[in-house]
């Protein structure tokens, strides 16, 4: 009972962290269905975005519509190698 009860404190949390209407752009109905990890992880990434990607996300999204997926997105994909740790 205890485990059920920190794991819904910990979806409120984040869940109150994520604000997809904050950042001013449309976002995909589909990010709804998503896990919360995956959903923070989305918001992190748009939050970041700087203008031009901004635009480029929009443009995607526009032209590509419900085919679009934010996952196999270059920028995405670019974005989070940048996170990884750099390995010589």
């Amino acid at each position: 009972m205890i485990n059920n009860n920190m794991t819904e404190m910990t979806e409120e949390r984040i869940t109150k962290e994520i604000d997809f209407e904050s950042l001013h752009i449309k976002i995909p109905d589909i990010i709804q269905k998503y896990p919360l990890e995956k959903q923070q992880e989305l918001f992190t990434y748009l939050t970041n975005l700087n203008e031009h990607d901004r635009k480029a996300y929009e443009i995607a999204l526009h032209h590509l519509g419900s085919s679009f997926n934010i996952y196999r997105s270059n920028g995405f994909k670019e974005w989070k190698q940048s996170l990884l740790p750099v390995t010589k």
